[in-house]
């Protein structure tokens, strides 16, 4: 669920799912996203009614009769503001597909409407679906100009052609035309349960209560969407890059190994579990290290089968023609040598520092290591002013 600030992306996914996304402490005295939230949909069709009103989330037909699950799936709602780019595209890295939220109360695009577009296209998104928001505040006359603004906007990009859906996420006007166009459009990819599980942390927690008495501490959890592969509980699982550890006044990584002790998907505990959905992983580490999502960036997996960890590498890069979130079009210019940058891979965020720039790839230094495999994608951020800025993006060579 992306697109720009207060568009109404939590509100959606409340209606979609029954759960109020924002529960940070600071979300809601602000009243926006900060975090990554995520809630699990359980979407229903009933086989006597007409299209859309056939498609709901509730269990029962307003007949009175038990409808048909079609699927569960989990909804990802990633913040608007310009200054959490970074979370989103994190959140970006484990979707399947993506709903952009426009208002229709503002002129489009907003700057964080591009940019989380944009953000689509260097994370190889594909799958997306446009919602035209809070039609209730609006004229006929007024939606129907944002619904040409819209078409332009999204020509050319990995949207065009996107099926647009009229919603107000206040009223629930529509949803069940939105749960038809997700059924029919983001469909459920192939993804091999046989090989070595595999998953990019976007969220790592400590559910204990303060002065939780140490005999009855559990262990940390670990929250996010498995590519490939199975989870038992019992599985040793390794995460990496590991922690970094001082002694005798010299650091050095140590890798963080730990077992599975209790998996849930969907607000059910299971005994296993496969790839695809959000899951919360329980293990035995001390919940101080996944605290306030210490962890998260992190990939986890069997030990011994995970991507090299990097504390340097070559990209090759493909820069924007204009600086995307700015609110007026700024030139891209070329990366230079120690220039520091923002890169978001996969899960994690961090800077590096490039040591040679030329003309279509760089050599980077990380200020914290990512564990990465070639060819895996690269968000590339700059500094401009007090913010950082989209420009472009980069393949791991």
């Amino acid at each position: 669920m992306i697109g720009h600030v207060d568009h109404g992306k939590t509100t959606l996914t409340q209606a979609l799912t029954g759960r109020w996304t924002d529960q940070h402490s600071e979300e809601l005295k602000r009243g926006i996203s900060i975090r990554l939230g995520y809630a699990d949909a359980a979407f229903y069709r009933c086989p006597d009614q007409p299209l859309p009103e056939a498609y709901q989330n509730s269990p029962e037909c307003p007949s009175g009769d038990e409808a048909e699950l079609q699927r569960t799936l989990s909804i990802v709602d990633a913040p608007g503001h310009e200054t959490l780019m970074a979370t989103m595209i994190s959140g970006a890295a484990i979707m399947d597909g993506a709903v952009l939220l426009i208002a229709v109360n503002e002129e489009c695009p907003q700057p964080q409407t591009k940019e989380h577009l944009m953000a689509m296209d260097i994370v190889g998104q594909e799958n997306v679906i446009v919602v035209q928001n809070k039609i209730d505040l609006v004229t006929e006359e007024r939606a129907r100009e944002s619904y040409d603004e819209i078409q332009d906007f999204i020509s050319g990009t990995v949207a065009e052609g996107a099926p647009i859906i009229p919603v107000s996420a206040q009223q629930e006007v529509n949803v069940d035309a939105l749960i038809q166009t997700i059924e029919e459009e983001i469909t459920t990819p192939e993804r091999d349960p046989e090989e070595p599980p595999r998953m990019f942390v976007a969220r790592s927690f400590d559910i204990n209560k303060p002065g939780t008495e140490p005999h009855e501490l559990r262990g940390g959890i670990l929250g996010g969407s498995l590519s490939q592969g199975t989870l038992e509980i019992g599985d040793e699982i390794e995460l990496a890059p590991g922690r970094e550890v001082e002694e005798h006044g010299k650091t050095h990584r140590e890798p963080i190994v730990t077992e599975v002790t209790g998996l849930v998907s969907g607000g059910s505990a299971y005994e296993e579990v496969g790839p695809g959905g959000l899951i919360g992983v329980s293990t035995d580490l001390d919940p101080a290290m996944t605290k306030s999502d210490n962890l998260s960036g992190r990939v986890m997996g069997q030990p011994g089968t995970l991507p090299e960890v990097r504390q340097q590498f070559t990209m090759d890069t493909q820069l924007l023609d204009t600086v995307v979130g700015a609110a007026e079009n700024k030139k891209v210019e070329p990366i230079r040598t120690q220039e520091p940058l923002m890169l978001n891979i996969g899960t994690s965020t961090t800077v590096g520092v490039v040591t040679s720039a030329r003309s279509d790839d760089c050599d980077v230094r990380l200020k914290l290591p990512v564990c990465a495999e070639s060819g895996q994608r690269v968000a590339i951020s700059r500094r401009l002013g007090t913010r950082w800025r989209l420009i472009g993006h980069g393949v791991i060579q």
